[in-house]
């Protein structure tokens, strides 16, 4: 057993080494029992005459959940092996914390694997399939990603591969579904100044194009959307010098079938400083991402075509920066929607409910059979779930539990929130119009009345609004996730929409 300490191997190594390998091994039942290995570390160690299983044996105390040990030359195909734990080996439903604990333990273990290899500058890795080949791949794909568009010095590339498994089908899913939330990613991270409307619309466009034949695109253009009297969406356009694009995307993944398409609606913000009620300077950098909801709309959108679901989906995204200036939205403010309904602008940081109003409307004249928007709408939510459920007012248990079955795969959890009159009548007691953009007692139940106001230009029988800001960026909370934008919850919506297969 050598570990990094040892320069000598080291520099052995990185002279010999182009491939790696990570392998899984559980926790122990009982302290007296043997290694506990997966089925493909099981097969290694056997190619090895039972040497991998010693050296972990004597190398130290038994690996922890989500902990790594790294050896070299072991096997002259992979001058280092990196062991993870899996945890306990118990794959069933966990009704306390709402996920499958074994899915979640290998995405975690997995992307601890990938990224010691990726920092020996390991190019190509290969992944224990961990009794769950999509889960690693998930694990491999989201961990090993890093923005650095804007730096010099560039993450080391790591190319990773399936191990000691036939099961490629589900592999190559969770590559497509964890490349999938790393565009969200570098969209939400990419600062403003680049990722303008337009910019993102052409992103979505370019990532499309191999799907031409599936998909119909259309950047609608500041004139088509006064045209459609989007009175709202054009109000909080109008302070920034940056034109407003209406993106809205086709994917016919079934074109014979009878069922209505879904309809996904993000909130496309592509910058927010607050407009004339401006915010505070201090983090207000992070409002580059305000366009969360659209790009993990838009990127869900781009893994089922990729994915070649046979479902039909549209994406709607209004994308516009919401600026002050001589010609913003001023508080007091009276503006008119597309459904015809006067909306009292109190206060213009509440200006994402403005955008997705005449999108909503506009997603009815499709005969959905559901609608779900996505939005960073309240900052109010993060205080009340933090980063761990994306937030979801609905008035359908039908879609409730769609969702809700989605995110117990995914390990990327929703919560419900209510949509009591209680909240309606906030929103709907104003003084010049019919409604207000922000509740009566403005700092009670502020996702709960954002949620609300949403909910006056519904009038579909199962809607999903999902209030994404608590789980837009990443700390250290999420293990396979690094700091960051974190493209939540993209799998989510591409799990969500692998669901309906199964329904016809």
């Amino acid at each position: 057993l050598f570990d990094d300490r040892h320069d000598i191997w080291r520099m052995w190594f990185f002279h010999c080494c182009d491939s790696g390998l990570v392998l899984g091994v559980y926790e122990k039942e009982k302290e007296d029992d043997s290694v506990c290995f997966t089925e493909a570390a099981s097969s290694f160690d056997g190619s090895l005459s039972g040497k991998l299983r010693e050296l972990l044996s004597i190398s130290g105390p038994p690996l922890k959940k989500g902990k790594s040990r790294i050896f070299y030359g072991l096997h002259e195909d992979f001058p280092s092996v990196v062991v993870v734990g899996l945890g306990k080996n118990s794959p069933g439903f966990c009704s306390k914390e709402n996920w499958y604990n074994c899915k979640e333990n290998i995405r975690a273990a997995v992307s601890v694997g990938c990224r010691a290899l990726q920092d020996l500058e390991v190019p190509l890795v290969e992944v224990d399939p961990c009794g769950d080949p999509q889960a690693a791949a998930e694990g491999a794909v989201l961990g090993l990603f890093e923005y650095d568009e804007f730096k010099k010095k560039k993450t080391f590339a790591v190319k990773t591969q399936l191990h000691g498994s036939s099961d490629t089908t589900a592999w190559e899913r969770g590559v497509l579904y964890g490349e999938g939330q790393n565009l969200a990613r570098r969209l939400m991270e990419a600062p403003a100044n680049h990722v303008t409307p337009a910019f993102f619309a052409d992103t979505i466009e370019q990532k499309l194009a191999p799907f031409s034949d599936k998909v119909i695109i259309h950047k609608r253009p500041k004139s088509w959307i006064e045209e459609q009297q989007m009175g709202a969406f054009l109000s909080v356009s109008k302070g920034s010098e940056e034109p407003p694009v209406f993106l809205e995307i086709h994917y016919n993944g079934n074109a014979e079938s009878s069922q209505p398409p879904l309809v996904l609606v993000g909130k496309g913000i592509t910058f927010d400083s607050g407009g004339i009620s401006l915010k505070p300077s201090s983090g207000m950098e992070a409002m580059r991402a305000d366009m969360g909801g659209a790009a993990t709309v838009c990127s869900s959108i781009v893994t089922a075509a990729a994915l070649k679901l046979p479902v039909n989906i549209i994406g709607l995204a209004p994308l516009c920066e919401n600026m002050p200036s001589g010609k913003a939205n001023k508080p007091g403010d009276v503006v008119k929607a597309k459904n015809g309904k006067t909306i009292q602008v109190d206060n213009t940081d509440a200006e994402g409910r403005l955008i997705l109003a005449d999108a909503l409307c506009y997603a009815h004249t499709f005969n959905p059979k559901a609608i779900v928007n996505a939005a960073t709408l309240t900052g109010a939510m993060d205080v009340a779930l933090g980063s761990a459920a994306t937030g979801v007012f609905t008035n359908s248990d039908w879609l409730w539990k769609q969702l809700f079955k989605a995110s117990i795969v995914t390990g990327d959890r929703v919560w419900r929130m209510p949509l009591f009159q209680h909240y309606t009548k906030q929103v709907t007691d104003s003084q010049l119009a019919d409604l207000n953009n922000i509740g009566k007692y403005s700092r009670s139940g502020g996702p709960c009345t954002a949620a609300a106001f949403l909910g006056e230009f519904v009038t579909a029988p199962h809607w999903a609004h999902l209030d994404m800001a608590g789980v837009m960026s990443n700390k250290d909370e999420i293990p396979y996730l690094r700091k960051g934008m974190s493209g939540r919850p993209t799998r989510t919506l591409v799990e969500f929409a692998f669901s309906q297969i199964l329904m016809g």
